[in-house]
C-alpha cells in the first residue's frame, strides 16, 4: 500500500496540490496549517517601474491596487505566481523558477529600477541590489494553534509537503519527527525542518510538480 500525502500549505494552494497529487495516483490529504487573510493597503503616491511578485497569495489578495498596476512590466518568482498575475490580467510577465535574486537580476538586465513589492505580512527580506524596492503588506498567513485533526489522524504514516520555511518550522514544533517522512520544495525549506526526521529530501526546482515527484517517491519508498 502506498503511504498518504499530506498537504499543508493554506488555501487554495493546498487544494490545487491535492488535485495534482491525485492525478499522479496519490493518496493526497489537505490539512493546511495557515488561513490567508487579506489586509487593506493603498497605492504609493509615486508610480514604479514594476512589480515585483514573490508569491501568488499577494496576487489574489493584492486587491484593486495591485490590479491598477496591471499595466507594468511584472517580475514573477515561480510558475504558480506568474499563473496567478496572468488570471489577474498582468500581460508583461517575466518569470523564473530561480528564487527572487535572480529575477532581481532579470529586472536590473531589463533597466528596471524602481519595484513595488506587494507581499506577506511573514517575508523573507529581498536584499535590492541597484533597485529600488518598496514593499507594502497586503496579506497575513494566520498559523494555526495545533495540528489539523485530518494531520493527526494521517500521521505518522502520511508523507509531510513543506511549502515554505515558515510551515517547516511550524509543523517541526507539532511533531515527532522520528517516525514521519518530509518532503519540501526547496533545500532551505528542508533546513529549516531541522534534523531528526525518518525521511527527507528536498525537491530538485521549486515547484509543485517537481515536489510531487519527491513525495511520490518517498511514498512508495516506505510502502
Amino acid at each position: 500500500m502506498i503511504r498518504p500525502l499530506l498537504v499543508l500549505r493554506p488555501e487554495p494552494g493546498a487544494s490545487a496540490t491535492v488535485a495534482a497529487g491525485r492525478i499522479l495516483g496519490l493518496d493526497t490529504i489537505a490539512a493546511p496549517l495557515f488561513a490567508i487573510k487579506p489586509i487593506g493597503w493603498t497605492l504609493p503616491d509615486w508610480r514604479p517601474e514594476a512589480v515585483l511578485l514573490t508569491s501568488a497569495n499577494a496576487v489574489r489578495h493584492g486587491g484593486a491596487a495591485l490590479a491598477a498596476l496591471a499595466d507594468l512590466p511584472t517580475y514573477a518568482v515561480g510558475a504558480a505566481t506568474a499563473e496567478a498575475a496572468r488570471n489577474a490580467g498582468f500581460t508583461r510577465i517575466v518569470s523564473g523558477d530561480g528564487d527572487v535574486e535572480v529575477i532581481l537580476t532579470l529586472a536590473q538586465r531589463d533597466g528596471i529600477r524602481s519595484l513595488l513589492h506587494p507581499t506577506g505580512r511573514e517575508h523573507r527580506e529581498v536584499v535590492p541590489g541597484d533597485i529600488r524596492i518598496v514593499r507594502h503588506i497586503v496579506y497575513a498567513a494566520q498559523a494555526v494553534e495545533v495540528l489539523p485533526e485530518a494531520a493527526r489522524d494521517a500521521l505518522p504514516d502520511a508523507v509531510a509537503l513543506l511549502h515554505s520555511s515558515r510551515a517547516a518550522r511550524l509543523f517541526a514544533g507539532f511533531v515527532d519527527p522520528a517516525g514521519i517522512a518530509i518532503a519540501a520544495i526547496s533545500p532551505a525549506v528542508l533546513a529549516a525542518a531541522g534534523p531528526g526526521w525518518r525521511l527527507a529530501e528536498a525537491a530538485d526546482h521549486p515547484t509543485d510538480a517537481s515536489l510531487l515527484a519527491v513525495a511520490a517517491k518517498l511514498c512508495n519508498h516506505l510502502s
